[in-house]
C-alpha cells in the first residue's frame, strides 16, 4: 500500500516534574455548568469562566488526565488507489465510488474510509454523517469550499475525522457571515470547519480558513493538529477544541477577533486543556491568544502571540485578553515565546510552573500571574514591559534567569483576584493591585538570577522571604513611599548575593540569617553613577551602575564578615565588563567614598533614614538593625 503521508506519531508528553515541582499545590478544575455557545452578539467578549477547584491534587496528579487523546497509529496513513474522489465543480459534485450521496451542491459521506477532494464549490457544503466506528478521512488536495448560509465542511457525526493536506496542496475554507438555520432553536455549526467528533489535522500542505460568522475551526470533542501550513481568520475564535487542543507541528498562523487558541470543556475536570508540543505559532487575538478552561501544557515550539491589541492597548473589563491562560495551571517545560499582551502575559487562576525555554513578555498588566504558585525552574525570563513583573499568592525561583521591568512593583507576592492594575503599565492609566498581609505568602529563592526594574517596590512580599541561594538585583524606586525590598514578614537569608539599590525612605535588607549592610547616602545619586564596595584589603565585593537614581544600598554577601571593615565608594570607573549593571572583572578607578563600616551584627544601618523593620515606618536612624559606625 502507497502511503500518501507518513504516520506523524501518537501524542506522548514527557514531563520529568517529580524532582522539582511534586510539592507544588495545584487545583483540579470542575464547573457546575457547561459553557454558553458563543452568539455574534458574544463574539470578542472574553468574559472569564468560573471554575471551581479542589487543592488536592499535585501538579502531576492534576495534568495525568491530560495525556491521552483521540490519535492513533496509523491515522494519517491512506491507500490513495482505495480513496473514494469528489470532484468539486462550481455547484457540482461528481464523485467516483461509493459511500457518498450528493443532492446539488451537497455531498453527505455516510461511511468510513478515505474521500479525496479536488477542485471548487462556489456555494456549498460537504457533510459527513456516519455511525461508523472506524474514522473518515478527508483528503483536501487543492479544494476552494464557500457557502453562502453556514459551514462549508460539517462533521454532524462520526468517530473520528482525519483532514489531510497533501504536500504542495492549498485549500481554502470560507464559510457565511450569517448562518441559516433550520430552526430559531439551533445555533450549531457556527465555525468554517465544524465537527461534532473528534478531529485530526495532518500534512504538509496549506490550509486557509475564513470564519466570517463565528470560529474558524471547531471541535466539540478533541481536536489535534498534527501538521500543516494553517491559516485562520475569526470574528470571534480562531482555533477550538471542547475537550482538548493539542498542536504538535507545522505552521498556525490565527487572526482572531475573540480568542485565538482554545479549549474550553468546562464540565469535566480532565478536559478542557491545551496541548503544545511543537510547531510554529502566531496569534493575533481580540482576547486571549491561548485559552485553556483547565491547563495549558507546552513542551516545545514557537510562539509570537499578541493579544487585545498588544501592552499598550487599552481593553474594557468584561474582555480577557492574557497572552497564555490555563485557569487551573500552566506548565512549560521548553519553547520559544514572544508575547505582546494587553492583560497578563502568562495567567492561572491557579499555577504557573515554568522548568524552562525563552520568553519575552510585555504585557499591560502582570508579566506572569498565579493567583495559588508560580515556580521557575529554569528558562529565560524578560519581562520587558508590565505592572507587575511577577505575581502570585507563593513564588518559587529555583533556577533560571530573569529579568523585569515594572512600572509598579517588580516581584509581589500577595493574594486576591488579578487585574486591579490592568492598563496601569500604560501611560496615563492608573491601577493598583491591593493585598493584605498573610502568614501563607511566600517568596522562595535557592538559584538562578534575579534582575528587577521597578518604579514600584522592586520586591514586595506581603508575607515571608526565605533565599539560600542565587543572585538578586535591585533597580528600585525613586519615590520615598516605596522600597528597592519590603517585606511583612522576615527575611531569612542563608546564601547568596542581593543588590538593592532605591529611594531611602522605606529601604530594607534581610533581617535574619547572611550578614547585610544597609547604606543611606546622604545626597541622591544620579542614574549610571557607579556604587563600589571593598574590603580592607582592598579587595572588590561590588562594583554595579544602577540605571535609575538611588539614595540607598542593601547588599548582603556571603563575602561579609563580622568584625572586618568595608569602604563604599560612589562614582568612580571600572574597566570590567558589566552584566545586569554588575561588573565582572577589570579594575576600579575610585571616585568619592561614601562610607565606611564595620558589620557588627546580622543587619548593618550606615546612615539614616528608612523604617524600622518590616511593616513599619522609621524615623530618622530607624533603618532596620542596629546602627554601624559611618560617615
Amino acid at each position: 500500500m502507497q502511503k500518501a503521508i507518513l504516520f506523524l506519531g501518537t501524542l506522548i508528553l514527557v514531563f520529568s516534574l517529580s524532582a522539582c515541582v511534586a510539592a507544588s499545590p495545584v487545583t483540579a478544575a470542575a464547573s457546575a455548568a457547561p459553557a454558553a455557545t458563543a452568539t455574534p452578539a458574544q463574539a470578542g467578549s472574553g468574559e472569564e469562566a468560573t471554575v471551581e477547584s479542589t487543592p488536592a491534587a499535585t501538579l502531576e496528579e492534576a495534568l495525568a488526565a491530560n495525556r491521552s487523546t483521540h490519535e492513533e497509529d496509523g491515522d494519517y496513513e491512506y491507500d490513495p488507489e482505495t480513496a473514494v474522489t469528489l470532484t468539486l465543480d462550481g455547484d457540482a459534485i461528481q464523485v467516483t465510488g461509493s459511500g457518498v450521496s450528493v443532492e446539488g451542491a451537497q455531498a453527505t459521506i455516510t461511511a468510513a474510509g478515505t474521500y479525496v477532494l479536488s477542485g471548487a464549490l462556489a456555494d456549498g457544503q460537504i457533510m459527513v454523517d456516519t455511525p461508523d466506528e472506524d474514522p473518515v478521512r478527508l483528503v483536501l488536495d487543492g479544494v476552494e469550499l464557500s457557502s453562502s448560509t453556514g459551514a462549508p465542511l460539517y462533521v454532524a457525526a462520526a468517530e473520528k475525522v482525519i483532514l489531510i493536506l497533501p504536500e504542495g496542496s492549498h485549500n481554502t475554507v470560507s464559510d457565511a457571515a450569517s448562518y441559516v438555520y433550520a430552526s430559531a432553536e439551533e445555533d450549531e455549526p457556527n465555525a468554517a470547519i465544524f465537527s461534532k467528533a473528534d478531529l485530526s489535522i495532518a500534512g504538509s500542505g496549506a490550509l486557509t480558513v475564513n470564519g466570517n460568522y463565528l470560529d474558524g475551526i471547531t471541535s466539540k470533542d478533541g481536536l489535534v493538529i498534527a501538521g500543516g501550513v494553517i491559516t485562520v481568520t475569526a470574528a470571534d475564535d480562531g482555533v477550538r477544541g471542547k475537550d482538548y487542543l493539542v498542536i504538535e507541528g507545522g505552521s498556525l498562523t490565527v487572526t482572531s477577533g475573540g480568542d485565538g487558541l482554545k479549549a474550553d470543556n468546562a464540565e469535566d475536570a480532565g478536559r478542557g486543556y491545551v496541548a503544545v508540543t511543537g510547531g510554529a505559532l502566531q496569534v493575533n487575538a481580540g482576547g486571549d491568544a491561548i485559552d485553556a478552561q483547565t491547563d495549558v501544557i507546552v513542551s516545545g515550539g514557537d510562539f509570537k502571540l499578541v493579544s487585545g491589541g498588544g501592552s499598550l492597548a487599552s481593553v474594557d473589563d468584561t474582555t480577557s485578553a492574557k497572552g497564555i491562560k490555563g485557569t487551573v495551571s500552566v506548565l512549560i517545560q521548553a519553547g520559544s515565546f514572544e508575547i505582546d499582551s494587553a492583560d497578563d502575559a502568562i495567567h492561572s487562576n491557579g499555577s504557573v510552573t515554568l522548568n524552562g525555554g525563552t520568553f519575552t513578555l510585555a504585557s499591560g498588566d502582570d508579566g506572569v500571574h498565579a493567583d495559588e504558585s508560580l515556580t521557575v525552574n529554569g528558562g529565560e525570563l524578560q519581562v520587558t514591559r508590565s505592572y507587575e513583573g511577577l505575581e502570585s499568592a507563593v513564588i518559587t525561583l529555583n533556577d533560571g534567569n530573569i529579568h523585569v521591568v515594572a512600572s509598579d512593583d517588580g516581584v509581589n507576592v500577595a493574594g486576591g483576584n488579578d487585574g486591579s492594575g490592568m492598563g496601569a503599565g500604560r501611560p496615563g492609566v492608573p491601577g493598583q493591585d491591593s493585598f493584605a498581609s498573610r502568614g501563607s505568602y511566600y517568596l522562595y529563592i535557592h538559584g538562578g538570577t534575579l534582575y528587577v526594574d521597578a518604579q514600584g517596590d522592586g520586591i514586595d512580599v506581603n508575607g515571608t522571604v526565605e533565599m539560600t541561594a542565587g543572585t538578586v538585583v535591585v533597580v528600585g524606586p525613586t519615590q520615598q513611599m516605596n522600597g528597592a525590598l519590603d517585606y511583612d514578614g522576615g527575611f531569612t537569608l542563608s546564601g547568596g548575593t542581593i543588590v538593592a539599590v532605591g529611594s531611602s525612605g522605606m529601604a530594607m535588607t534581610p533581617n535574619q540569617g547572611q550578614f547585610s549592610v544597609l547604606v543611606y547616602l546622604t545626597e541622591t545619586q544620579p542614574a549610571g553613577t557607579l556604587v563600589h564596595l571593598q574590603n580592607a584589603a582592598g579587595e572588590d565585593l561590588l562594583t554595579f551602575a544602577p540605571t535609575r537614581e538611588y539614595q540607598s544600598i542593601a547588599f548582603s554577601s556571603p563575602q561579609l564578615a563580622q568584625g572586618e571593615t568595608y569602604t563604599l565608594y560612589t562614582g568612580g570607573s571600572s574597566s570590567g565588563t558589566p552584566l545586569d549593571g554588575v561588573y565582572q572583572g577589570g579594575t576600579y578607578t575610585p571616585g568619592s567614598e561614601a562610607a565606611s563600616f564595620t558589620i557588627t551584627s546580622t543587619q548593618t544601618t550606615v546612615g539614616t533614614g528608612g523604617r524600622m523593620g518590616p511593616g513599619g515606618m522609621g524615623g530618622p536612624g530607624g533603618g532596620p538593625g542596629g546602627g554601624g559606625p559611618g560617615r
